[in-house]
């Protein structure tokens, strides 16, 4: 298959804060604006988004969404980007997550749907670097913050986990 662009769909209660968010986050305008829906079509990387105003459990089936990129310098870059752009992001630097070594970033939009960019450094024989029997913390993303934090979890844990 070529010329292939990931779509991703969201369902999202307000489509305002949605779009001031993700037109932040993405760095560019929509390219289709309508009362019940929002549409960028991206680039780098290849994307079709889409925000669909329709009601939704609070949890969903959604886990997360994120992008790989190739260095632990491409993750800083993003962060710089959000921050200038008034997003929140919190750092997991060196995190062992999802049987890999990771550096990366974290932020939540308007409806909760967190977002991760990610550089894998390394493949691990662990899931995380949690304790044995605190499987359930791994895989899950962290809490909305306030502040840019930054965690560094290779001895201690922590784990928002990525699709490898």
């Amino acid at each position: 298959m070529t010329n292939m662009r990931m779509h991703v769909a969201i369902n999202v209660k307000e489509l305002e804060a949605s779009l001031a968010f993700y037109t932040a986050f993405f760095g560019t305008e929509p390219t289709k604006v309508k009362a019940d829906y929002a549409k960028f079509e991206l680039q780098n990387p290849p994307l079709h988004f889409s925000l669909n105003v329709r009601p939704y459990e609070s949890r969903g089936v959604l886990n997360h969404m994120g992008f790989q990129v190739a260095s632990t310098e491409a993750v800083m870059g993003v962060r710089s980007r959000l921050q200038a752009a008034g997003l929140v992001a919190l750092d997991e630097m060196n995190t062992t997550c999802c049987y890999a070594v990771q550096d990366k970033i974290w932020v939540r939009d308007p409806e909760g749907n967190a977002w991760e960019i990610f550089f894998t450094k390394a493949d691990s024989e662990f899931e995380s670097a949690r304790e044995v029997g605190d499987e359930e913390v791994c895989c899950v993303t962290p809490a909305p913050t306030t502040e840019t934090a930054t965690v560094t979890t290779q001895s201690t844990g922590g784990c928002g986990c990525s699709s490898n």
